[in-house]
């Protein structure tokens, strides 16, 4: 199957057919949409509430579009395994998307599919979002989302201290845990269907792939 990368806006584009100037954060108008690189959080701001996920990384605007029932299906499967986790051993809160995650040095959000803070870090969360870096975040690759997922959140979740991150892919069946280890990511493993897989940053959680795969719907 061949994958599309991630559908990222640029002006003009279809999804903004009233182009017009709009103010800045000092008043001052500028066009409208903006140039790739020069989107802000005020841009942000101006975004439709229109069924799609948008994010600006680096002053790049990504657009995705809703996920699909076998992506709802793994977060399900997965949030689950992790909520119950959290609640039952009181380690933390577990968060789904569409959840704004204000990473350090990041002057907008983006939206992990899951994510889970540590008991003693419950303060970065606010009525807004999470405001700083996740102990462990979760993203699932999608046909619309694999490139950006894994060529420009990856790199910006090591840089910002992200401590753990999984990245599930439905379509090979598998999950890999990046694990920061002074500054950088190093793969801590890689599981496939009959394996479970484990989390350092979550001492004791662990969940079989087959589990987090599982397309029945709850009996």
């Amino acid at each position: 199957m061949t994958h599309n990368p991630t559908v990222i806006a640029t002006a003009p584009d279809p999804a903004f057919p009233d182009a017009r100037a709009t103010p800045d954060a000092h008043g001052t108008e500028r066009p409208w949409p903006p140039p790739q690189g020069k989107w802000t959080y005020q841009d942000w701001l101006h975004l439709p509430d229109d069924g799609w996920q948008y994010e600006i990384i680096e002053g790049v605007l990504y657009m995705n579009p809703a996920p699909t029932t076998t992506h709802q299906r793994i977060s399900r499967n997965l949030g689950f395994a992790l909520l119950t986790f959290a609640i039952e051993k009181q380690r933390g809160e577990v968060f789904y998307a569409p959840t704004d995650v204000y990473l350090p040095g990041q002057e907008t959000p983006v939206q992990p599919d899951l994510l889970f803070i540590a008991a003693e870090r419950q303060d970065i969360i606010k009525e807004r979002g999470i405001e700083g870096a996740p102990d462990l975040i979760v993203e699932i690759l999608s046909p619309g989302t694999w490139w950006q997922d894994l060529r420009v959140k990856l790199p910006l979740y090591q840089d910002t201290g992200v401590r753990e991150c999984w990245i599930v892919d439905p379509e090979a069946k598998t999950i890999k845990v990046h694990v920061l280890q002074k500054g950088q990511y190093a793969l801590s493993g890689h599981w496939g269907l009959g394996e479970t897989v484990q989390s350092r940053v979550l001492a004791g959680f662990e969940v079989e792939v087959d589990t987090v795969m599982e397309m029945s719907p709850v009996s």
